[in-house]
């Protein structure tokens, strides 16, 4: 496998070291192959909200396993999850299944552009949308953790109608539309971004984009594949009040499997083979597997007081390490937004991919491997969002303050 993994920013790259291999999850904890225990604050990059390993949702997996794992056809299960994220998700009338993030980004895009006759889109430095050609300008995730420039491979002519932005910078944006009037399609971000490490949007930042896509006849497309079912049980566009005319989804809506997904307007959707003229097909697409485990983990995250919990443990978490760094005499700051959460080593504040640049990298791979020996497992990555779960309890938080307490005093 190249780098050892199947994915980069498992590498250790950035940090130093050799990658643990996982042998199993249990709710919040992990356990590598010589039985080492960690608290896990990546949990799967994000899709365990409810905890790894939860006891009903593979009781549920084992029952639908007994049916078979793949139909290659229609299946009640697939409108089941349907049905419960269009009810969830503001902005999605009509949704198609996929079996990634990437594969969400890559129909979305081609659908913006369907529908709106235009082939340009503007995306943010440091967002991540999948390692699809016309995203890899300037992108975040394990590019960012790597250094990487934008990705050989890739033909000049994929990434021209992309257009870059500094996340959180308007007057970008808006000089962007100036000059190339009636040719953009789309607008696409991450609402907060967790692929540069978590930053959120200033005050009016969506709601700009938001006016000035509508005024220019452009889509706002929200990738809430890290933000979707995280940040409320409707996304980051029902948390900020502002409603995209499409939707990416993934993690959460899987449970745990692969999947990923895209919604929005039905005047837009319905332009989706077969209902329409834009072609996009997948042989695991809406399989019953990722669909039970995205069911049962939606009716756990719909029972009242989940949200609750998860912005009490992360406020507490976060709360508890800003505090350890600082009075240690460290450059640090940071934020969360319910189970999402993320932390730099600089003075702050941070507001785009440039801002988190300015970050002392050394010494996050310093603190991540001292927090690794303390039994804590966070992203192995400056540049990457963490998550909490329901399975998170309070004396996680208390032991995971008191190791970095103790960790940022040997840096």
């Amino acid at each position: 496998m190249p780098g050892g993994v199947n994915s980069p920013v498992r590498a250790f790259r950035s940090v130093g070291g050799q990658p643990i291999l996982i042998d199993s999850v249990k709710g919040s904890h992990m356990w590598d192959i010589d039985g080492n225990e960690f608290i896990d604050y990546v949990g799967s990059w994000g899709p365990a909200i409810i905890g790894h390993a939860d006891d009903e949702v593979l009781a549920a997996l084992a029952e639908t396993m007994k049916k078979g794992t793949s139909f290659g056809a229609p299946c009640l299960l697939e409108n089941v999850l349907a049905e419960m994220v269009i009810s969830a998700v503001p902005s999605i009338e009509m949704v198609r299944f996929v079996n990634s993030g990437t594969e969400a980004c890559m129909g979305v895009l081609r659908l913006a552009r369907a529908f709106t006759g235009c082939e340009k889109i503007i995306k943010f430095e440091g967002c991540y949308h999948g390692h699809a050609d016309p995203y890899l300008v300037k992108a975040g995730s394990g590019v960012a953790t790597l250094g990487l420039p934008d990705s050989p491979g890739v033909p000049k002519a994929a990434t021209a109608p992309t257009l870059s932005s500094p996340y959180n910078d308007i007057a970008d944006v808006e000089l962007l539309f100036e000059t190339n009037k009636g040719e953009i399609a789309a607008v696409i971000l991450e609402p907060v971004v967790g692929n540069s490490g978590f930053i959120t949007p200033k005050p009016d930042f969506l709601n700009a984009l938001r006016r000035i896509t509508q005024e220019n006849g452009a889509l706002l497309i929200f990738d809430e594949v890290m933000t979707g079912f995280r940040l409320s049980y409707g996304g980051a566009q029902e948390y900020f009040g502002i409603t995209p005319d499409l939707t990416t989804l993934g993690k959460i809506i899987g449970g745990g499997l692969p999947v990923g997904a895209y919604g929005g307007r039905r005047e837009i959707m319905e332009m989706v083979a077969p209902a329409g003229p834009m072609y996009q097909a997948g042989t695991l697409s809406g399989n019953p597997l990722a669909m039970t485990a995205g069911i049962h983990t939606l009716k756990r995250l719909k029972e009242p007081g989940q949200y609750d919990y998860l912005d009490k443990i992360t406020s507490e978490l976060v709360q508890g390490i800003l505090n350890a760094g600082k009075k240690a005499g460290h450059a640090v700051c940071g934020g969360y937004i319910s189970g999402m959460f993320g932390f730099f080593f600089t003075e702050g504040p941070v507001f785009n991919f440039e801002d988190a640049k300015k970050s002392d990298t050394a010494k996050f791979a310093r603190f991540f491997r001292g927090m690794l020996e303390e039994g804590v497992y966070f992203a192995p990555s400056q540049f990457e969002a963490g998550f909490t779960s329901l399975a998170h309890t309070s004396e996680d938080i208390r032991r995971t303050i008191a190791a970095a307490e103790k960790v940022f005093k040997q840096l």
